[in-house]
């Protein structure tokens, strides 16, 4: 076998490697501007995609129609560093569980909070990290659903500004996301424990 071969199996294997290594998860918590801004600061978190999930309509889009659909955030993590638990508590205190309306400012389906399970072992996780949260505020309701996966459309095309959106306009995201007091919010409910 020649060194160029060698090289190209081995570069296949270690691609192989790395991606079986790899694991997704949906979650949706108002903007997915901000969402995807607080994921990506999350140890071994490798990439964060900002897209639609939970309708029937397909191809949903921004400025178009995605009724029916939740802005939501596809994380891509590697599970030897942070596992799909501390993926969810970290979820909570970046999110308002209390609100049934919307997230923060923004109100509307689309904007209201969820978490998307791929099978039974990740329902399981999330219906008792939820129960936990339920568990500290007795007197909230905890609003926040737990849905079966479904169909995830990234933000594309035309609207593909949408993806990184608070690296690529960062005073504009800045001023939204004071304006709309997500910060805020999150330090009155959830004190230390806020990430932001």
């Amino acid at each position: 076998m020649k060194y160029g071969q060698i090289l190209f199996l081995l570069s296949i294997s270690l691609f192989f490697a790395t991606n079986a290594m790899a694991a997704k998860t949906i979650l949706a918590g108002g903007c997915f501007w901000c969402m995807e801004s607080d994921f990506e600061k999350l140890p071994g978190v490798t990439d964060v995609v900002s897209g639609f999930t939970g309708g029937t309509l397909k191809n949903p889009t921004y400025n178009g129609n995605h009724e029916g659909h939740y802005e939501a955030v596809e994380i891509t993590y590697d599970p030897s560093q942070v596992n799909y638990q501390q993926l969810l508590d970290y979820y909570w205190v970046n999110i308002d569980p209390f609100d049934d309306r919307g997230q923060f400012c923004d109100k509307g389906h689309s904007y209201l909070a969820a978490i998307f399970v791929a099978n039974e072992s990740e329902r399981k996780i999330a219906e008792e990290s939820k129960q936990r949260v339920v568990a500290m505020f007795p007197d909230q309701t905890v609003v926040t659903p737990i849905l079966d996966a479904s169909t995830f459309y990234p933000i594309k095309g035309d609207e593909s500004y949408h993806q990184d959106f608070y690296k690529k306009s960062p005073i504009r995201y800045n001023a939204y996301r004071w304006n709309c007091g997500r910060d805020q919010r999150l330090r009155y409910i959830w004190g230390d424990k806020a990430t932001h």
